[in-house]
């Protein structure tokens, strides 16, 4: 019974109908003479419940059997019954024993007064005058009342029962109060995150872990509710079991566990909330490790009650030896059988410390300063200090500044480190003095939450007073008929609006709808704004209303030859345009898609078509669009709806046939929000956009009037449906000598004129224009062209300033003189004007030429120099042409030998240059078509039998794919196969099919552009590609020789000539001679056996 320890929880009723006992009770080394007894056997032969009356009875009749003293107590092993009182079910066993302490006097409510009394019972005084010579009684039941109340109506049973005759002495006893157990050496220890516990301040901690649930459990049911709390270093941790003394500070507390609940309402059965009463500072000494192997709580309850169970014996007597501990034995000793963690702890006293010290007073008498200034300021606070008073009597709080601190702490929203700073100092006056600065900043942080709380309650109150002002003012003015209220005038403005368009009659039937609504609606509604912005974009719309168009075939030449070079293709379209408009009086509304490489003009193309024609301008982006609702327009019940794109270009050039460009057609995008591309199609079909139907607008507009102009860089990713409602017109990249006449007519003056050179000498030569173009700018387009050139005229103007010096700028006269800055540091600001700064006149002697041979000085070293990879190609590389959205550029080809070629080899093709599928495919097939061209042609030659070939396309990280190259592969091949080297003035192009037909081809335009730059002039091309070559301008065929060709073997012809089979066998014969004679040397040259050692030698390959 001795590891009961002193402690146990009283948990049955006092026999006077009171409520629980809750607090803990103390029995003073009392358990050395404590008996045991067994409710089991009593209550399964009376069959009863636990009731008040059938207690009595079982302790009546347990203490006749035993030498009991009259207060000796009891341990009354409870087994699973229900323990009933008055009828109500007031608590129940379910899982496993438990133990309740008694003594044999119980209270008992002998008269209205509630004073407690013992009566002593006749049939047990005999047993009890033994040890005791005051007689205790029980009460005389004879089994007939099992229940606790009684006839009269009170709590308790009626006092005169069973006390008749016997003259039983009636003895007061009380319940002794809880007491704290000084020394305490070994607790359990539980972590707590974010701030410390403070001795005296209550506080509830959640346990998750179901070890240290259950230990908790224990500790409740053995009467010793103690554990240390500790802070937690890491304050983002939350464990709840100890591995390791450096997670937790070692200054902590001695809490008392005062009451235990489920947590989170009993939804996690493992978890529990523990409220926590700290009574002093202790020091962690020794952390004792968790055990690996953990024992369920099932097993130490059972293991418990195996312990304390003894034998139903009443004479049994206990050996002092048997009942003696070990000395190391702890109260807490049977949580060694639980995985938690136990700390072995000592504690922690206040230094001493002089009452009278004025430093400890006046820092006293500075928090109760601060907290009645932080009570004015936070209620919460102010309740919280009226409790810490109502504890504390008067002038208590300067006899105890130990605990004044304390409390400060305890309520303060400091930091850990600081909180825990307060807890940890046992020198009064450094406590305060600790406690006092997170009390001060706390004062701070209420006196920052009343500003803010204070100033924004003074805009609510000054917003409300505005708002009741004027809905006085407002009716008073009313009242006077001063002037009409704000909803009469809106409606009449939008009437005005109206009134000068010519709206269709469905959208006036809906315009009438609606401002009738509006008439009608509260402008404190939440419909009124709505309404409101649709009747303004229903009436910004300009319906009628059409801009004077120049039907002039002469200015729009004019106009299109002013601001660009070449595009011819798109200066006929715009023509007939314009020449069919003039015929009939009237155009209906196209769409144009411009297709071209970067830089080309396409954007720039349709202001000038707007300006030709003199029609309003307006350009939007489809580039990346995912949602459908940019060009449909939101619903109208969507918080900041509006309308999309081409009613907002409507409204903004206020007619009805703007010119409208649609930008990056080929970049639109698809979302969770819709197709944007499958919305252009109605916008873009000239049969369906004479009623266009805006989500948000919900009426049709006319939108046939329109001239729409899209542009794009490739219509690959443009969907077949939309590219089919586009008159498609291509932009090809420029030659050189359109490079040359655009930079030297629009480019260069430009960039002079923005550099601040028009005055000055500085002539970009022709030359230079040409190196230019030639070595730094190859693209298609002249955008990097113009970035140069403006580059070299700001290297110009540079070298002008330095070259005159700063001696030559007009001095600052400033008109409005600043009045004298209150401050030094305004003093150092710059003036402030608002007239211009006069531009530096260049003088006239100064003279920049920029030529070909300074040009590096502007721009640096040249990037490229040529495109040509060979000047003169070996066997096995061909030229061939590719374009991209870039434009077009030279495309090599090489093949030569993985191996040795011997009559033995094996042939193989491996191909390398990141090629797409497509055109590893033509490679495929020019292989096969050129193994049977040989076959056909030379059958004695047989290097496609032995060969092992590698094809190679240079620049290999740039993608390439596409079906053209197939003559390209095939040439290379051949070339190879009869050791002949090409022409490098020759480029070709064309699809090439097994049977040796050559096929029509993408990009001619492009290809003859980049063939010129590259030097070439012999350009074979698929003879289905004529028309496309007439149609170039006679500028890039100057210097070309296109040769169409319908079959490879006019390719052949071109390429190689007359090649007699003569001449193919001996290039075949000869080249197997010298492979094998070179491998014989390789191989005798390698290794030599000199006296059984391997002697490596240089290799003469």
């Amino acid at each position: 019974m001795a590891y009961i320890r002193n402690y146990l929880q009283i948990a049955s009723k006092n026999f006077t109908g009171g409520a629980f006992a809750r607090s803990p009770i103390t029995f003073n080394n009392c358990l050395k003479s404590t008996t045991t007894l067994s409710s089991r056997k009593f209550f399964n032969q009376s069959n009863s419940h636990v009731s008040r009356s059938n207690i009595s009875k079982f302790i009546s009749q347990s203490a006749s059997q035993t030498s009991l003293s009259s207060n000796s107590p009891i341990l009354l092993l409870l087994h699973p019954l229900r323990f009933e009182t008055q009828g109500q079910r007031a608590f129940s066993c379910s899982t496993s024993q438990k133990f309740f302490i008694f003594t044999r006097s119980y209270a008992r409510n002998r008269s209205k007064s509630n004073e407690s009394k013992l009566n002593s019972n006749s049939g047990s005084s005999d047993n009890n005058s033994k040890n005791n010579n005051n007689s205790e009684g029980g009460e005389n039941n004879n089994g007939n009342n099992n229940d606790d109340s009684s006839s009269n109506g009170n709590s308790g049973e009626n006092p005169n029962n069973g006390n008749k005759g016997n003259g039983n002495k009636v003895l007061e006893t009380t319940l002794q109060k809880p007491t704290i157990p000084d020394v305490y050496p070994q607790v359990l220890a539980i972590p707590i995150t974010r701030r410390p516990l403070f001795p005296g301040f209550y506080k509830a901690v959640v346990i998750k872990d179901p070890h240290v649930t259950a230990s908790v459990k224990e500790l409740m049911k053995r009467g010793q509710p103690y554990v240390g709390a500790f802070l937690l270093r890491d304050e983002e941790a939350d464990v709840d079991i100890i591995t390791n003394i450096s997670q937790v500070y070692r200054v902590g507390v001695f809490a008392q566990i005062t009451s235990v609940f489920p947590a989170n309402g009993g939804q996690d059965e493992n978890s529990l909330t523990a409220v926590l009463y700290p009574h002093r500072r202790i020091r962690i000494k020794e952390l004792l490790p968790p055990l690996q192997n953990v024992v369920s709580e099932a097993e130490v309850v059972s293991d418990s009650v195996q312990q304390t169970a003894v034998d139903e014996t009443p004479n049994l007597k206990v050996s002092p030896q048997q009942s003696k501990e070990p000395e190391t034995q702890y109260a807490t000793s049977f949580l060694e059988d639980y995985n938690v963690s136990l700390v072995n702890v000592e504690n922690l006293n206040d230094e001493p410390y002089n009452r009278k010290n004025q430093i400890v007073r006046a820092i006293t008498s500075e928090i109760v300063a601060v907290f009645k200034d932080i009570a004015t300021l936070n209620p919460l606070f102010r309740d919280q200090i009226a409790n810490f008073s109502m504890s504390q009597s008067a002038g208590n709080v300067f006899e105890e500044p130990a605990k004044l601190a304390d409390f400060a702490a305890a309520v303060s929203t400091g930091e850990p480190q600081e909180l825990q700073e307060v807890l940890e100092s046992l020198v009064i006056e450094e406590r305060l003095q600790k406690a006092l600065l997170v009390l001060k900043k706390e004062l701070v942080n209420a006196q920052l939450q009343s500003k803010i709380s204070k100033e924004v309650e003074s805009k609510i109150a000054k917003r409300q007073r505005e708002y009741y002002l004027m809905e006085q003012l407002k009716g008073i003015k009313k009242e006077l008929g001063i002037e009409s209220d704000g909803k009469d005038k809106l409606v009449e403005k939008f009437k005005e609006k109206a009134d000068k368009l010519a709206m269709p009659e469905g959208v006036k039937k809906v315009f009438e709808e609606e401002i009738n609504k509006l008439a009608h609606l509260e402008p404190a509604a939440s419909e009124f704004n709505v309404t409101r912005n649709y009747l303004d974009w229903l009436t910004q719309v300009p319906w009628g209303l059409r801009s004077p168009e120049n039907y002039n075939i002469k200015h729009a030449i004019n106009v299109l030859d002013e601001d660009h070079y070449g595009l011819q293709d798109v200066k006929d379209r715009i023509l007939e345009f314009i020449a069919v408009g003039k015929l009939r009086g009237t155009v209906e509304g196209k769409i144009l898609c411009f297709v071209g490489p970067p830089g080309v003009g396409k954007t720039s193309i349709g202001k000038s078509i707007a300006r030709a024609l003199s029609r309003q301008f307006y350009r939007f982006s489809v580039g990346g669009l995912t949602d459908v609702a940019e060009i449909k327009g939101h619903r109208r019940t969507y918080v900041g709806a509006m309308p999309g794109k081409v009613v907002q270009a409507l409204k903004k050039v206020q007619t009805e046939n703007p010119l409208i460009l649609i930008d990056e057609v080929d970049k639109i995008g698809r979302g969770h929000q819709g197709d944007p591309a499958s919305a252009l199609l109605e916008l873009l079909d000239p049969e369906q956009n004479s009623s266009f139907l805006d989500h948000y607008m919900d009426v049709p507009i006319d939108l046939s009037k329109v001239l729409f102009v899209c542009t794009a860089n490739i219509v690959d990713t443009i969907p077949g449906p939309l590219l089919d409602r586009m008159e498609v017109i291509q932009l090809s990249g420029y030659v050189a000598d359109e490079k040359v006449a655009i930079a030297s007519k629009y480019l260069a003056p430009t960039a002079k004129e923005m550099a601040g050179l028009q005055n000055a000498d500085v002539v970009l030569k022709q030359d230079a224009i040409e190196t230019l173009i030639k070595s730094y700018c190859r693209e298609s387009g002249v955008r990097n062209l113009k970035k140069h050139i403006d580059k070299i005229y700001r290297k110009a103007a540079l070298k002008i300033v330095k070259d005159i010096g700063e001696e030559e700028f007009p001095p600052q006269e400033l008109d409005n003189v600043e009045t004298e800055s209150e401050t030094p540091e305004k003093d150092s600001e710059a003036s402030i004007t608002t007239e211009p700064r006069k531009p530096l006149e260049v003088p006239s002697d100064v003279h920049i030429d920029i030529n070909s041979e300074n040009l590096k000085d502007y721009v640096g070293p040249p990037l490229w120099h040529s495109d040509r990879l060979y000047d003169s190609t070996p066997p096995g590389v061909a030229m061939g042409l590719a374009w991209t959205s870039m434009g077009g550029s030279a495309l090599y080809v090489e093949s030569t030998l993985e191996s040795i070629l011997t009559p033995k080899s094996n042939p193989s093709l491996s191909k390398t240059g990141q090629m797409g599928d497509v055109m590893k495919e033509s490679s495929n097939i020019a292989y096969t078509f050129v193994k049977s061209l040989m076959a056909r042609s030379y059958p004695e030659n047989r290097f496609f039998e032995r060969a092992a070939i590698h094809l190679h396309v240079p620049e290999g990280a740039t993608p390439k794919d596409g079906p053209s190259a197939g003559i390209t592969m095939a040439t290379s091949l051949l070339s190879l196969a009869l050791n002949k080297s090409l022409d490098p003035t020759i480029a070709m192009t064309g699809e090439l099919t097994l049977t040796g037909k050559v096929l029509k081809i993408g990009g001619l335009r492009e290809k003859a552009v980049a063939a010129k730059r590259s030097g070439v002039t012999t350009l074979i091309y698929p003879d289905s590609n004529i028309s496309d070559w007439e149609e170039l301008p006679e500028n890039i065929k100057e210097g070309l020789n296109g040769i169409p060709v319908g079959w490879y073997d006019e390719v052949f012809k071109v390429v190689f000539g007359d090649i007699s089979k003569e001449y193919a066998t001996n290039t075949w014969l000869k080249m197997v001679e010298s492979t094998a004679e070179e491998k014989e040397n390789m191989d005798a040259a390698r290794i030599h056996v000199i006296n059984g050692k391997k002697e490596n030698v240089l290799d003469v390959a």
